[in-house]
């Protein structure tokens, strides 16, 4: 098993990084601050600033675009929106790549990389028709417009996506949609053009099989029936400009069309969308990890108290340590997971896939605690970006299934080769 990088990865891992370091990490401040400001002063912060706008046309001149899209799929769109070399990476080669987006809040949106954008961008690529490709797909490739995934409810308890209430039935040659969904991410974002909607579709159970009865359909924003009920705040963050909100439908009706590969095939899409997504999650926070650490380290080399630097101070050298190894752990277990995607597909990822989910979002909470601490009060302010990187890992030990959820799958696969 080697999982050293292709010559081609890590020449993108490598420009990536000075992209972020460069262009990306300098203006994260200022643009924290003003979308404070903006927020305080009763202004709008969700809009986008100019300013990343500038730098997504600087990251497509340089080829640093679209980088997620998978190997054998990408097809015609890698060369025409811009993928460097106009192929696309596998998983284990869009690792070191998507590490180093993960340095910056702002480089995965940046570089049209960001959640749950590429998730959404490749239900497309994979499973959608012409038409909603040319309708959805490029538009999102070009970054002109963003996505979001509604699947959460707020009135279930959506570990298990079966309980989920929410409506999609086919009547004649409309599909006709109703419920209410949230921490639906990307929602907030007034560029948010297109929604894709998980709901029942046999209600009756009628198919006999409880992973049969749902379908996933292409919902426009702007669609009669469709209301933003409010932007949702993760431990009192908004994470402006995309952030999540709650989103009611009401009798909302989409032209067959809209559905994607038909009527009760959503868990079969879904799997083929959060293996993958998954594992991007989990490529990112072990750079937000490695960005914890390296401000860890500098504070407590330079921070004095009680006459010595705080690295001296308390079993800090040993904490530092600790995150070290800890960091090195989770990506070899990243890495590992990616290539068992790349060569045994989803379903033979199942067990690799949950143990990321588990271990890494656990791995970045505890590193970046243990910065948090180094920094004092600072570290709990907006003055460092450690408060929101804590925030973003512990939401990550939720969203696209919870830790218990995963721990199951693995245990279950794990006590299988024993029955």
């Amino acid at each position: 098993m080697d999982f050293s990088p292709s010559p081609r990865a890590a020449d993108l891992a490598a420009r990536v990084r000075t992209f972020v370091d460069t262009e990306v990490e300098p203006i994260e401040a200022g643009y924290q601050a003003e979308i404070t400001r903006l927020r305080e002063s009763g202004g709008d912060p969700w809009t986008p600033l100019p300013i990343v706008e500038e730098l997504k046309a600087k990251a497509r001149a340089q080829g640093l675009w679209n980088l997620f899209l998978p190997a054998g799929h990408e097809g015609e769109y890698a060369e025409r929106f811009g993928t460097d070399g106009g192929r696309g990476l596998t998983n284990l080669d869009y690792a070191p790549v998507a590490e180093q987006t993960g340095r910056s809040f702002l480089a995965p949106l940046v570089l049209n990389c960001n959640a749950p954008d590429t998730g959404n961008m490749e239900v497309l690529l994979k499973y959608g028709t012409d038409e909603q490709r040319r309708q959805w797909l490029e538009p999102l490739l070009d970054g002109r417009i963003r996505s979001a995934f509604t699947m959460t409810e707020p009135d279930v308890a959506s570990s298990d996506a079966t309980n989920m209430a929410a409506t999609a039935v086919v009547d004649g040659d409309q599909v006709v949609i109703n419920g209410r969904k949230w921490w639906s991410t990307g929602a907030g974002n007034p560029e948010c053009k297109i929604f894709v909607f998980m709901g029942l579709s046999d209600p009756a159970h009628d198919s006999g099989d409880r992973h049969a009865r749902h379908t996933m359909v292409l919902v426009p924003r702007d669609a009669p029936g469709v209301t933003v009920v409010r932007k949702l705040t993760a431990m009192a963050m908004y994470d402006e400009p995309l952030g999540h909100a709650e989103v009611q439908f009401d009798d909302v009706r989409v032209p067959l069309a809209n559905l994607l590969l038909g009527p009760g095939r959503a868990f079969e899409i879904a799997q083929g969308r959060l293996g993958p997504g998954r594992v991007h999650h989990c490529m990112r926070l072990v750079g937000l990890a490695e960005k914890a650490l390296e401000l860890a380290c500098r504070r407590a080399t330079t921070r004095v108290a009680f006459g010595r630097p705080l690295a001296k101070l308390g079993g800090n050298a040993e904490r530092i340590a600790d995150a070290r190894i800890a960091i090195d752990q989770a990506r070899l277990l990243v890495l590992h997971a990616a290539w068992k995607l790349d060569t045994a597909g989803p379903q033979g990822a199942l067990a690799e896939v949950s143990q990321i989910k588990v271990a890494v979002p656990n791995m970045a909470q505890r590193v970046i605690d243990m910065a948090i601490q180094l920094h004092g009060g600072g570290g709990m302010s907006d003055d460092f970006p450690l408060a929101a990187a804590w925030t973003s890992a512990r939401s990550l030990r939720l969203a696209d299934g919870p830790d218990e959820v995963h721990r199951g799958v693995i245990a279950k696969l794990e006590l299988k080769k024993y029955s």
